[in-house]
């Protein structure tokens, strides 16, 4: 890391500079907010100004990893941290790309973020990104709930918004993919409402297996087929 030549640490602005390739996204504000949080804890000049060692420029990108890649909420990387702390401290690697890692067989659900954790508002804005308007266009359009708490799949759902909102995108174009997952929903349910209305513990356990391979497959399928189309595009 390309520290300063007459110092062992960082600035906040130069911590941003460090970090902002891999993390386009991220803002002084937003590493503000982090420390606000508990999560970073630079040290602090004489004068007040943030210092951030080597460990606090690590401890930024796994925290900006994880909510990235995972979409897990500050709750949640707050308990991991906290566990790496508890170990002395090592901070674990982090991917430095945004692909999704690939289903590896047809039955297996791509891992996602957990939907057993629960999010106030300024909570899912601060770790979406999402501004207040921006939250509000999505809450009209039915695409996020309209009240708190919100869960993993929530915050999942409000950070992959905030990127195509970047874009230029308009929550009312979104829509179309509340749309597209009812649509489908009823599909996976007309497919197995047979085994279904036996209503026997074993029906119902099959009926599960069979949702999660058919959300499986869907994505395969949807993935394999946007890639062909897009390709005619370049």
């Amino acid at each position: 890391m390309p520290l300063s030549r007459t110092r062992d640490y960082l600035s906040i602005g130069e911590v941003l500079d460090e970090v902002r390739e891999d993390f386009p996204d991220v803002s002084i504000s937003k590493i503000r907010f982090l420390e606000t949080e508990g999560l970073l804890t630079p040290e602090r000049t004489a004068s007040g100004y943030r210092k951030f060692y080597e460990n606090d420029v690590a401890r930024l990108r796994y925290i900006l990893a994880l909510q990235r890649d995972q979409f897990l909420p500050l709750k949640v990387i707050r308990e991991r941290l906290a566990s790496a702390d508890a170990n002395g401290g090592a901070i674990p690697q982090v991917r430095l790309d945004s692909e999704p890692s690939p289903v590896s067989g047809v039955g297996e659900a791509p891992p996602g973020p957990a939907t057993d954790v629960v999010l106030s508002r300024d909570e899912l804005l601060g770790s979406s990104g999402l501004s207040d308007g921006e939250l509000a266009g999505l809450v009209e359009f039915g695409l996020l709930p309209a009240a708190e708490p919100y869960d993993g799949d929530d915050l999942a759902a409000a950070t992959a918004a905030r990127g195509l909102l970047k874009f230029g995108v308009e929550p009312r174009h979104l829509k179309m993919y509340r749309q597209f997952a009812e649509r489908e929903a009823a599909f996976f349910e007309q497919i197995v409402s047979p085994v279904a209305r036996r209503r026997d513990p074993d029906a119902q356990l099959e009926v599960q297996r069979s949702l999660v391979e058919l959300a499986a497959l869907a994505r395969r399928f949807h993935s394999a087929v946007s890639r062909s189309t897009l390709r005619s595009l370049s």
